[in-house]
């Protein structure tokens, strides 16, 4: 596992451990040697998440589509960035580029990036591990619904297991690990470092 998307709120949100969990994550992947691939925005949980992967040293790539560069202004200290066509773009090259996928705390973009990248899960069209980083419980109603969906016969139960939850970013980026060295190990037979 070297690279990991991750998909987060435009705004701070309105707790402070929001703003901590990213800050958080950020020192975590870098401390990993893991590059972070995230939207490529200068606001919000994005733009903290960025800065405090830059400030400890570690690799930032940005995608971003031309239309969302004035409007969300392209953080200026990307390690690389991809500047795209058009959203469908954006989320297709995070998807390329993850290795793992994380979603912080966010609203319908980040809602539906997370649910793009499970559902493809399900569909067998990656077999890469997907986290929620579920600071301060913000993710509790959504798993409850998740298993509401299970128990109404609309998700199977093995397809909740595709979601990994763990409220601290430490121990989501050793489950997440764990997961993609698993998977490398059935896909090739050798276990991974």
């Amino acid at each position: 596992m070297k690279h990991v998307t991750v998909f987060c709120g435009s705004n701070v949100g309105a707790r402070p451990e929001y703003l901590d969990a990213a800050r958080r994550l950020g020192r975590a992947l870098a401390a990993r040697g893991l590059a972070l691939v995230y939207g490529g925005s200068n606001v919000g949980l994005m733009r903290e998440l960025a800065r405090t992967v830059r400030a400890a040293g570690g690799e930032v790539v940005g995608i971003i589509p031309t239309l969302l560069v004035e409007r969300e202004l392209l953080y200026p200290d990307l390690t690389r960035v991809h500047v795209v066509g058009s959203m469908h773009e954006r989320k297709a090259l995070m998807m390329e580029l993850g290795d793992a996928f994380v979603a912080l705390p966010g609203g319908f973009g980040t809602l539906e990036e997370l649910f793009e990248v499970v559902a493809w899960a399900t569909l067998g069209l990656h077999r890469k591990p997907v986290g929620l980083l579920n600071a301060a419980g913000y993710y509790d109603p959504l798993m409850r619904f998740i298993d509401h969906a299970v128990a109404e016969q609309f998700v199977r139960p093995e397809y909740r297991e595709v979601i990994l939850v763990d409220p601290t970013p430490e121990g989501l980026l050793e489950r997440l690990n764990g997961a993609w060295r698993s998977t490398c190990t059935r896909q090739t037979g050798r276990p991974q470092s």
